[in-house]
């Protein structure tokens, strides 16, 4: 009969109990569990010397050569591995379906606490209750979520590669691993006729006292642990698709080492003015990722820089590209059509009124909130994309060493002119801008509180406050 894996991963982390589930399951014939063989510092055990006629020296040289010879042993080989392990591996052990993956999990406050312990007492495991060493550790909140973000990331990895790879895994607490009946559940998980009476007796549990008795400072550490967002109340949705680096946009001056990565909708013909005078004259442009490539390698101390702008000044732009650009009819006529946006027939769309537009304005808003929520029909074009999506795309090519705002651009810019020995010339006065109607014009706070509504993680990641104040508000 043809075994069901040809290997299994117990993924978990120091202090969930996975010494013992270890330990449980080389009590099971043809089951060998091989201990942490991608640890960054040992081959499995600090006595450790090779592991399948393998050195640590070689793991490091070649690691996915230490996997293949655990999937072709004779038996059912396994291993653990933590959130530091060696990452070359990770990706072929979670795209392996022939890899059982089974998941160890323990309460985090449990873990970083019995962590602490084990750190300041060298005690890891203990097989005779003698030997036990007593010490009360004081709980760091902020320590404990620098633990807690990273164990939780991995998790969010892992359960995310099962996801798209269609995978199942088994899923287990560290309570869990002390039940017969629930290591027997696993083990048919793995294929294996096998069942256990028994869990394995050769360790001994180290810090079992309530936690009250376990931490020093016991009511400081409830007041922190009150004070974490478990259910990540907080987080932002983000509903919007991942915007790629948008390389062609790019424009670098001409014998200067400056990169401008605009973000759409493009109201900078001053800044772009500006670059190509900032070098010999004139700019560079039409770039390819292979030709941008050369040109940051044949350009050293180079700098990259984009624009944030105000997000309603942004909006006001992107609702004026909207209206006037001639490939954006059919987009036109669905939002008038199914979205019901107040806008007037093409050829009087023009000489729309401050009122007039002002209320388009508005409605446009509502439906770009709907739209980045993937709640309708139309495409979440780049146009009217959050600055946040915009500037997480160009970082997944070239991210840019500086994020300038419009407010401040010419103090800015003539830094990053000083720094790279560039031309410091005047920026010129702003267009203006591809609106109908300018904001200040139009401005009011329905419309500001729409676009803080639409534009939530603009406004939270950048820092915005209403217009024409600095910082949040």
């Amino acid at each position: 009969m043809t075994a069901k894996f040809d290997c299994f991963v117990i993924f978990a982390e120091m202090r969930t109990g996975s010494n013992l589930l270890e330990a449980t399951l080389a009590q099971v014939p043809g089951l060998f569990p091989h201990g942490e063989i991608f640890n960054p510092d040992h081959l499995g055990g600090p006595k450790v010397n090779d592991v399948f006629a393998m050195s640590m020296a070689d793991r490091l040289a070649r690691p996915m050569d230490l996997l293949e010879r655990l999937r072709a042993a004779d038996g059912l080989n396994g291993f653990r591995f933590f959130f530091d392990h060696e990452p070359r591996v990770l990706d072929a052990i979670l795209a392996d379906p022939r890899c059982a993956k089974i998941v160890l999990t323990r309460n985090p406050v449990d873990c970083y606490i019995s962590l602490k312990i084990a750190y300041n007492t060298d005690r890891w495991q203990l097989t005779d209750v003698k030997d036990r060493i007593v010490w009360k550790p004081p709980f760091k909140p902020a320590e404990f979520e620098a633990f807690l973000e990273e164990r939780q990331q991995f998790q969010i990895r892992l359960l995310n590669a099962l996801q798209v790879s269609g995978q199942t895994a088994f899923y287990l607490d560290y309570e869990d691993s002390t039940q017969p009946d629930v290591i027997n559940g696993l083990l048919q998980f793995l294929g294996l006729d096998h069942r256990i009476d028994r869990i394995s007796d050769d360790l001994v549990r180290q810090n079992p006292e309530e936690m009250a008795d376990k931490v020093r400072n016991f009511p400081e550490m409830e007041a922190a642990l009150a004070r974490i967002d478990w259910a990540n109340l907080a987080r932002t949705p983000n509903f919007e698709p991942r915007r790629g680096p948008g390389v062609p946009r790019a424009i670098a001056a001409a014998g200067a080492p400056l990169l401008y990565l605009p973000l759409l909708p493009f109201s900078d013909a001053h800044l772009r003015d500006w670059l190509a005078r900032a070098g010999t004259g004139g700019t560079v442009e039409n770039f390819t990722q292979k030709t941008l490539r050369a040109w940051k390698r044949k350009t050293p101390g180079h700098r990259s820089f984009t624009v944030l702008r105000h997000p309603l000044m942004r909006a006001n732009d992107s609702f004026g590209a909207l209206l006037t650009a001639p490939g954006l009819a059919d987009i036109r006529a669905t939002l008038r059509a199914n979205y019901a946006l107040p806008l007037p027939p093409e050829d009087e769309i023009a000489a729309m009124d401050a009122e007039s537009y002002r209320a388009a304005l508005l409605a446009f808003l509502g439906f770009v909130k709907l739209n980045l929520n993937g709640q309708t029909g139309l495409r979440q074009d780049a146009l009217w994309g959050t600055q946040w999506a915009l500037v997480s795309g160009l970082a997944t090519f070239v991210a840019p060493d500086f994020l300038l705002r419009e407010e401040t651009l010419a103090e800015e810019l003539e830094h990053i002119a000083r720094c790279t020995g560039s031309n410091a010339a005047p920026l010129g006065l702003p267009g203006a801008g591809t609106g109908l109607h300018r904001i200040e014009a139009i401005y009011g706070r329905d419309l500001e509180d729409a676009c803080r509504d639409t534009y939530r993680r603009d406004y939270m990641s950048f820092g915005f406050g209403a217009l024409g104040r600095a910082g949040p508000g």
